[in-house]
C-alpha cells in the first residue's frame, strides 16, 4: 500500500497499471523472500533449542552458534598474543577413574572432544581437533563463560564502578528491588549463595534452566526472568548453582559501566589479553548478553584467561585483573563453598567468585561449561587445558552429568602429573 501511494503521488509519468503491477509482484515477491530466510531461520533456531539436552548430537551446531542465534561480535586484540611452542607432549594412555581404567583415546571419542588444548609455562605442548573443530573455530563455552564475566566484574572493582562487592547488588540495579535479589550483597551472587530458588537440572524439562532455555528458542528478556525470581534460602549460608545468578552480575556491569559487556570487555579484557580471533555473546531479544552461557571463542583465547588467572592476573606484559581478585576468586572462604560441603549440587567440589575448585590440596581451578567445556587451570604443574566437546550424554541425567565432570577432571589431573 505505501508502495502504491508513493507511485501515485510522485509519478509524472503516463500511468501504465500493467508497468505498475510488474512493479508490485517485485515488492511482494522481495517481502516474500526475506519473511521465508527469517522464517527457516526461526525455525533452524527453534531446532537447536530443542534438540539441547536430548541426546542428540550437536558438533554439528556448537561451532557455528552465530549462524543460528543473534550475536555481538568482539573484534580481535590490536596486539595479539600468539603462544609458542614447546616440546610436544604426549597424552597419557589411560587414566584412573573410579577405580577403572580408562583409555584416553575412547574417553576423547566418547566425550564428542572437539578441541584439546594443554599450555604448559606458557607454551603450547599439546593441540589437537576433531570433529567440527579446528583452531579458528569459535566454540560456545556455555557456563565457562562465567569466568569472564567474574574477571569482568574484578576489573570494574578495581577501576570504581563496583565500590565494594559486599554492596548490595540493588544500590547498583535498582530493578531487582522486590526480587530474590533485594538486598543481596553482590559477593554471595559471585559464590553462588544469593538464596534464590532454581533448579539447574538440565534432564527436567520443567527445571528453571530448560526455560531460560526456551529463550534460545523463541526469544524473551533475562532481565525478567531475574526480576521475577523469589528466594528460599538465607543470602550467603548455602550454596546453589544458578546461572541467573551470573546473569545478574552481567546486568550489574551493564548499569554501573553504563557499557554493554561486550563493549566493556573489549576494552578491559578481549584486547589486553591479546585475543586472536573475534568473539561472541549470544544475545536476548533486549540486546542483552546471555552471561551465564553464551560466550564463543576460540581454544586458543579460552586459554587466555586460564594463563591470565595462573599468573596472577597479568598476561601479555599487563596486570589486567587485581591480583587479589585473582586469589579471592579461587579461594572458598565460607563452610558451604568448601569441597565435601555440597552434597545438594551432585558433587565434591569448592566453589569462588565464578570458578570450581576440585579440592583444597592441589590448588587447581577450574571453569566448567556443559557438554564438557572446560579450562582446567593447574598453577603447581604451570598447565592450562582446554578441553571442547559436544558430549551427547550430557543432560540425560543429573547423574551423568555429574559422572562426566567428574571423569574429565580425573583426566587432567593424569595430565597435570605427567611430566
Amino acid at each position: 500500500m505505501l508502495y502504491l501511494l508513493h507511485y501515485l503521488k510522485y509519478s509524472d509519468e503516463f500511468f501504465d497499471i500493467r508497468d505498475f503491477f510488474l512493479k508490485i509482484k517485485n515488492v511482494l515477491g522481495f517481502l516474500f523472500l526475506l519473511f521465508f530466510i527469517s522464517g527457516c531461520a526461526r525455525i533452524e533456531r527453534l531446532n537447536f533449542a530443542m534438540s539441547l539436552f536430548s541426546g542428540k548430537e550437536q558438533y554439528q551446531n556448537f561451532h557455528r552458534i552465530d549462524e543460528i542465534l543473534p550475536v555481538k561480535r568482539l573484534s580481535p586484540s590490536d596486539s595479539p598474543l600468539i603462544f609458542d611452542r614447546a616440546q610436544s607432549i604426549k597424552l597419557p594412555s589411560s587414566f584412573s577413574f573410579n577405580n577403572q581404567k580408562i583409555e584416553t583415546e575412547d574417553f576423547l571419542f566418547r566425550t564428542d572432544t572437539s578441541a584439546l588444548l594443554i599450555i604448559k609455562g606458557g607454551k603450547i605442548v599439546y593441540e589437537n581437533y576433531w570433529l567440527t573443530g579446528g583452531k579458528d573455530k569459535k566454540w560456545i563455552s556455555f557456563s565457562m563463560a562465567k569466568s569472564f564475566v567474574s574477571a569482568l566484574i574484578g576489573i570494574a572493582n578495581n577501576q570504581g564502578y563496583i565500590k565494594n562487592v559486599k554492596d548490595p547488588i540493588t544500590d547498583y540495579v535498582p530493578k531487582l528491588k522486590g526480587s530474590a535479589y533485594d538486598n543481596v550483597r553482590i559477593k554471595d551472587i559471585l559464590q553462588m549463595s544469593s538464596g534464590a530458588s532454581w533448579n539447574e537440572d538440565y534432564s527436567d524439562n520443567f527445571s528453571d534452566i530448560n526455560r531460560v532455555g526456551r529463550i534460545f528458542a523463541i526469544g524473551g528478556s533475562l532481565d525478567k526472568i531475574a526480576m521475577g525470581l523469589r528466594n528460599d534460602k538465607t543470602p550467603g549460608t548455602y550454596n546453589s548453582y544458578n546461572s541467573i545468578d551470573t546473569q545478574v552480575l552481567g546486568m550489574l556491569l551493564r548499569e554501573s559501566t553504563n557499557k554493554s559487556i561486550t563493549e566493556f570487555m573489549i576494552e578491559v579484557l578481549w584486547n589486553p589479553i591479546g585475543a586472536e580471533h573475534d568473539g561472541f555473546w549470544v544475545v536476548d531479544s533486549n540486546n542483552m548478553e546471555l552471561a551465564f552461557g553464551g560466550f564463543n571463542a576460540t581454544a586458543r583465547d579460552y586459554a587466555k584467561l586460564g594463563e591470565l588467572y595462573r599468573q596472577g592476573g597479568k598476561l601479555n606484559g599487563n596486570q589486567i585483573v587485581p591480583a587479589k581478585w585473582v586469589k579471592d576468586s579461587i579461594t572458598p572462604d565460607a563452610p558451604h563453598l568448601m569441597p565435601g560441603n555440597q552434597p545438594q549440587s551432585g558433587n565434591d567440589r569448592g566453589y569462588g567468585y565464578q570458578w570450581w575448585l576440585p579440592d583444597l590440596e592441589s590448588g587447581d581451578f577450574m571453569a566448567i561449561g556443559v557438554y564438557n567445556q572446560f579450562i582446567y587451570v593447574a598453577p603447581q604443574a604451570e598447565k592450562v587445558i582446554v578441553k571442547l566437546s559436544a558430549n551427547s550424554l550430557f543432560g540425560t541425567s543429573a547423574e551423568a552429568n555429574a559422572k562426566s565432570v567428574a571423569e574429565s577432571i580425573s583426566f587432567f589431573k593424569s595430565v597435570t602429573m605427567d611430566k
